[in-house]
C-alpha cells in the first residue's frame, strides 16, 4: 500500500513538473570521464555509466533530453567571491537542469543544489604498483620458485623414486638371485636414497647395476643444478623484497619514505584530508602540502602510480577502474572517508523526488549493479603478466626436467636390456624359449615368486 502510494506520489509530482514545463527537453551537463561519459568512435556522441543510467531514468520517467559537456571542464568548487564554476555552477546559473556525473555528494553543494539519493557509493583509498605493494610473508622460503614449479619437483621425486625401484628389480645385475638374495631397494629405500641426494648427502647401499648408478648420476646431477637454481633466485627475491616496502594501509603510507604520495589538486580529495580531524590524515596531508606531491588530474597519478613508488590517492570506484584497466597496479583494501555521487538539480526541483524514486528501483533491480559491472569489466582476466614476479617457471627449467626424464627412461631401458641378455644365455644353457625364461623371471622378481623365495630363506636360516 505505501508503495502505491509513493508511485503515485511520484507520478504526481512529475506531471506537475511537465504541466509547469510543458514539453521541454532537459538540458543535461556532465564531465568526460571514463568510464562515465566517453567519446563513443570519432563522433560527438556519448556513451558510459552515466549516458546509460540516464537512459535508464528516461525510460521509467518518460523524459527527453540532450547531453551537453560542461564548459570549464570542472565539477563545481565555490570560488572566494562566492561563484561556482563547473557543473554545479550551470545548474545553479539554470543553464542545465540536471547535472549527472560522479558528482560526490557534500554539505556544501547540498547548500546550494538539490542532490538526488546516492546512485554509487565509494569512498577513499589508494593505488601502487604490485611490486611495491608486494609483503614479504613467512613463506618466503618457497618464493624462489612458482607453485607450478614445487609441483613438479615433487612429481619428479616419486617418478624417480619409484623408476630406482623398478631398476632395482629388474635389473640382474642389481638383484641377481631373487630366490635366495634379498633385495636392497625397496620402495621405502628407493625414496630415502634420492632423499639423500636432495641434501647432497648419500644414503646406502648405493646401486650396483650400470642403469641403477645411470638413474642415480642423473637424479643427483638434477638434484645440484636444481639446488643451485634455488639459491641464486633465493638471492635475487630477497634482494628484490628489500628494496620495497610492504604498503597496504594508510597507516602503513604515513610510516614509511620510500614511497611519495598525493592526490588531484584542487579536488574533494585534498579536502578531505585538510578538514580532517584525524591525527593520520592530517600527517597525509601535511606530508602531500610538504613535499608538493599532488598531481594536476587522474590520468597522471595512474601514471605515476604506474611508474612505481608512487602511491595514488582518489575515490575507491575511480581507482578500481584504473586497476581493471592497469594490470601492474593494485588497490589498498583500506577504504576511508565514505562518500556518494548523487544527481545535481536546481533548488526546488520537482523532479528531484521523481528521480530518487527511479534510482532506488534501479538499485532494487540490480540494474545499477549491471551497470557497475558492465562498465568496470577487467582487461587482466588471465593475465599472467599483470603480476611481475621472480620466481621460476617450470618452463624456466624444461631443460632440466627433459634431462632427468631422458636418463629415467635410459635406466629403465638399460634395466630391460641387461634381464633380457641374463633371460637369452640362460634359454641357451637350459634349452627354453626366452619368453617362458623372461616370464619365470618377471615372476620371481614381482610375482609371489619372490615373495616365497624370501619366505624359504627366513625359514633356513631360523633353522
Amino acid at each position: 500500500m505505501k508503495a502505491c502510494v509513493a508511485f503515485f506520489f511520484s507520478v504526481g509530482l512529475l506531471c506537475r513538473w511537465a504541466f509547469a514545463a510543458g514539453t521541454k527537453e532537459l538540458s543535461i551537463t556532465t564531465i568526460k570521464e571514463d568510464p562515465y561519459a566517453m567519446s563513443k568512435g570519432s563522433g560527438d556522441e556519448l556513451e558510459g555509466y552515466c549516458i546509460d543510467l540516464m537512459s535508464e531514468l528516461s525510460q521509467l520517467l518518460g523524459l527527453t533530453y540532450k547531453v551537453h559537456l560542461v564548459k570549464d571542464n570542472r565539477y563545481g568548487v565555490m570560488d572566494s567571491n562566492g561563484n561556482w564554476n563547473g557543473m554545479i555552477g550551470e545548474v545553479i546559473r539554470g543553464e542545465a537542469d540536471l547535472a549527472v556525473a560522479p558528482l560526490t555528494l557534500t554539505a556544501v553543494r547540498e547548500q546550494y543544489v538539490d542532490m538526488t539519493t546516492p546512485f554509487m557509493q565509494t569512498g577513499l583509498s589508494f593505488i601502487l604498483h604490485k611490486d611495491v605493494a608486494d609483503d614479504d610473508t613467512s613463506f618466503s622460503l618457497l618464493a624462489p620458485f612458482s607453485t607450478e614449479m614445487w609441483i613438479g619437483i615433487l612429481v619428479s621425486f616419486l617418478v624417480t623414486g619409484l623408476c630406482i625401484f623398478l631398476v632395482g628389480r629388474i635389473s640382474p645385475n642389481e638383484w641377481t638371485e631373487p630366490n635366495t638374495e634379498e633385495h636392497q631397494f625397496t620402495l621405502l629405500h628407493s625414496y630415502w636414497y634420492i632423499a639423500g641426494a636432495l641434501t647432497l648427502q648419500g644414503a646406502g647401499p648405493h646401486p650396483k647395476a650400470v642403469s641403477g648408478k645411470l638413474v642415480s648420476a642423473i637424479w643427483w646431477l638434477f638434484a645440484i643444478l636444481l639446488f643451485a637454481c634455488y639459491l641464486a633466485n633465493f638471492n635475487s627475491v630477497r634482494h628484490s623484497n628489500n628494496k620495497h616496502t610492504s604498503v597496504q594501509t594508510f597507516e602503513d603510507l604515513v610510516n614509511q619514505d620510500d614511497i611519495q604520495y598525493g592526490t588531484v589538486e584542487g579536488g574533494s580529495t585534498r579536502l578531505f584530508f585538510k578538514n580532517s580531524t584525524s591525527a593520520l590524515h592530517r600527517r597525509i596531508y601535511e606530508h602531500m602540502e610538504r613535499k608538493k606531491s599532488y598531481v594536476a588530474s587522474m590520468e597522471e597519478g595512474v601514471l605515476r602510480a604506474q611508474g612505481g613508488n608512487f602511491a595514488f590517492i582518489g575515490e575507491a570506484v575511480s581507482l578500481d577502474l584504473a586497476v581493471a584497466r592497469h594490470c601492474k597496479l593494485i588497490r589498498s583494501e583500506e577504504v576511508i572517508g565514505m562518500r556518494a555521487y548523487s544527481i545535481a538539480a536546481s533548488r526546488g526541483s520537482p523532479l528531484l523526488k521523481s528521480l530518487t524514486m527511479a534510482i532506488l528501483q534501479l538499485s532494487e533491480s540490480g540494474k545499477l549493479t549491471y551497470l557497475q559491472e558492465k562498465w568496470w569489466a577487467s582487461s587482466c582476466v588471465g593475465d599472467n603478466g599483470a603480476h611481475t614476479t621472480e620466481t621460476l617457471q617450470p618452463h624456466d627449467l624444461r631443460g632440466l626436467f627433459f634431462l632427468l626424464g631422458l636418463g629415467l627412461v635410459g635406466g629403465l631401458l638399460l634395466a630391460l636390456l641387461e634381464l633380457l641378455s641374463k633371460t637369452r644365455n640362460r634359454a641357451k644353457e637350459q634349452k627354453r624359449s626366452c619368453c617362458s625364461v623372461l616370464t619365470s623371471e618377471l615372476n620371481q622378481r614381482f610375482g609371489n615368486g619372490g615373495e616365497v623365495a624370501e619366505q624359504d630363506t627366513d625359514n633356513k636360516s631360523k633353522a
